[in-house]
């Protein structure tokens, strides 16, 4: 029984984000970020550096191997601000440990996409085909 003569439901809203995944990444630096695996990784673009977002094991982050002091959100958007200014057309490469949790993964792509940035890779290593080392 509708109470409310007139009252339209509202429309569901679905939002999609694509990714492209980049290729092999091979700047390990001081902290091990053990990468996920993906069947296929396609050829990276040359062009200028990326900026390097890292998500540790434990959830924690750092921008360009610069460990923040701690993993809130607002750490982050701060440390991403000071090394980008007003750039917004960077490349972006987030490189998660396969072990980190989903939300911090998340949390790390909501704040880099609420900054506006449009170019986003996420780095994975090749998954080696059954049977080889």
């Amino acid at each position: 029984m509708n109470l409310r003569p007139g009252r339209r439901p509202e429309e569901p809203e679905i939002n999609v984000v694509f990714f492209i995944l980049s290729a092999k990444f091979t700047d390990e630096g001081r902290l091990r970020v053990h990468l996920p695996h993906a069947s296929d990784v396609p050829e990276a673009r040359q062009s200028a550096e990326p900026l390097v977002v890292s998500v540790t094991q434990g959830g924690t982050y750092l921008v360009n191997q610069h460990e923040l002091i701690n993993s809130s959100p607002e750490t982050l958007r701060a440390a991403l601000l000071k090394e980008t200014g007003t750039n917004r057309s960077i490349r972006i490469t987030l490189r998660a440990d396969a072990r980190a949790t989903h939300q911090s993964v998340i949390t790390a792509m909501d704040v880099l996409g609420r900054l506006g940035f449009a170019e986003i890779n996420i780095a994975t290593v090749k998954d080696e085909p059954a049977g080889k080392p």
